[in-house]
């Protein structure tokens, strides 16, 4: 099922989200055309991505179920990388899988620049082989020391080692790739389920910003 965009429109003294734009401000009934320029409908696209339709990438998706149903914030999270043609290879602890299905919404971090001509011809080959090393044996497998963000992240490291370029810690590459999505996606959410139940969230503007 395809995710529809939200729309957002500042009027008034409030913002208003909603599946489409109202044709009259749901929290003081003015005609929206009024407003101008600042009251003009913005298209929220959805965050999340169809991860088999991404290719060189690094997806997160909810272990179990899809963030859209039944995601609360805090249930556990799975990271995996595509190849060329948007198999996604995980590492669990029934060792390295590689899916052609099961990740249709994910969070996406494309991971080469389209320049890297060279790299893009060898990447389906680079991560077939590293997925064979010993280290993702099923028996190695930590729920918290060695997982499928180690996995994943040892794979970025081994095309970064290949660039001439140093390793990302886990921290590091949280913080510069991840946390930005993650942050869209939390915000996404909260207006995708206050949208569950009414047409319109109504959202007050702060008094100093209410007039500007």
């Amino acid at each position: 099922r395809r995710v529809m965009a939200l729309v957002r429109v500042r009027h008034c003294s409030a913002v208003v989200y909603g599946r489409r734009a109202p044709l009259r401000c749901p929290a003081c009934g003015g005609t929206l055309g009024a407003g101008g320029l600042p009251a003009a409908p913005v298209t929220l696209r959805c965050p999340f991505r169809h991860g088999h339709g991404q290719p060189r990438a690094f997806l997160v998706r909810p272990t179990r179920g899809t963030f859209l149903r039944g995601y609360d914030g805090s249930s556990d999270l799975h990271v995996g990388i595509t190849n060329s043609q948007g198999v996604v290879y995980n590492y669990d602890q029934e060792g390295v899988h590689r899916a052609c299905s099961g990740w249709e919404q994910c969070l996406c971090i494309p991971l080469l620049q389209p320049h890297l001509w060279e790299l893009q011809q060898h990447w389906d080959h680079l991560l077939e082989q590293f997925s064979q090393g010993e280290a993702w044996l099923p028996h190695r497998y930590n729920e918290q020391e060695h997982n499928c963000y180690t996995y994943a992240l040892a794979f970025i490291n081994h095309i970064l080692s290949r660039q001439g370029k140093r390793p990302l810690s886990k921290g590091e590459f949280t913080e510069r790739f991840v946390m930005p999505q993650s942050r869209k996606a939390s915000r996404y959410l909260t207006l995708h389920q206050q949208l569950a139940h009414s047409d319109f969230y109504i959202v007050p503007l702060p008094e100093e910003e209410q007039n500007s």
